[in-house]
């Protein structure tokens, strides 16, 4: 399929938007991407929610479809381009493990602090920056505690074993935004390892939000 048949709409920050470049790269698929400013509202425009009625990103434009929710595009790429490097384990036990890591990130950690929750948190709540980082703080923690309890059971170079999958995809992003935070990660060091290393391969780094086109010039 030609780059311009296949459409990624995105924020260069999305964490979610993020997990399917890494996705896309991975499968070696082709894309062009449409940027929607969160910052700006974008993704609540008529015609945004024309294409996701959630109004929130990513969503990708693919065989005449367009999809949502990153990690259901994520498993759609894997399903539909087999040729490329797989997303998930051929063990079921395992493919079931790296869903679970995904989902604790996807599911449980990074709605909790995700642009609008947040803007919830100070605009009608009225929760100061203190508190704000407080509450990110706190999920964050919370959800990378159990994690690296979990990679204590069987993680490599990646979260599971050697090979690359899905809970991988999650697990940068969100250390991004734990960084980018200033949350402490000393406390995760079977997670920052597996990070560090994922961070090297070039999936992950020609990905990363800094080399978007939406991304602000650096100083």
């Amino acid at each position: 399929m030609a780059e311009a048949d296949r459409v990624l709409y995105g924020y260069y920050r999305s964490s979610a938007a993020w997990r399917v470049r890494i996705a896309l790269a991975l499968k070696g698929l082709a894309y062009r991407q449409l940027p929607v400013s969160l910052i700006k509202g974008e993704q609540r425009s008529g015609g945004y929610l024309a294409l996701n009625p959630q109004g929130l990103v990513p969503a990708l434009q693919d065989k005449g479809r367009v999809l949502t929710q990153s990690l259901a595009i994520c498993e759609y790429l894997d399903e539909a381009y087999p040729g490329g490097a797989p997303l998930l384990p051929p063990d079921p036990a395992d493919r079931a493990r790296a869903r679970a890591m995904a989902m604790l990130i996807a599911a449980d950690v990074h709605p909790l602090n995700n642009l609008r929750v947040l803007q919830f948190l100070t605009a009608e709540l009225g929760v100061g920056e203190e508190g704000k980082q407080a509450w990110y703080a706190h999920w964050l923690r919370e959800g990378f505690a159990a994690l690296e309890r979990m990679l204590a059971e069987g993680a490599g170079r990646c979260c599971l074993g050697d090979e690359v999958t899905l809970a991988d995809i999650c697990l940068v992003p969100q250390v991004y935004n734990a960084r980018r935070f200033k949350v402490p990660l000393e406390d995760f060091p079977l997670l920052t390892r597996v990070s560090a290393w994922l961070e090297s391969l070039p999936a992950f780094a020609d990905t990363h939000p800094d080399r978007q086109p939406d991304a602000p010039p650096a100083d």
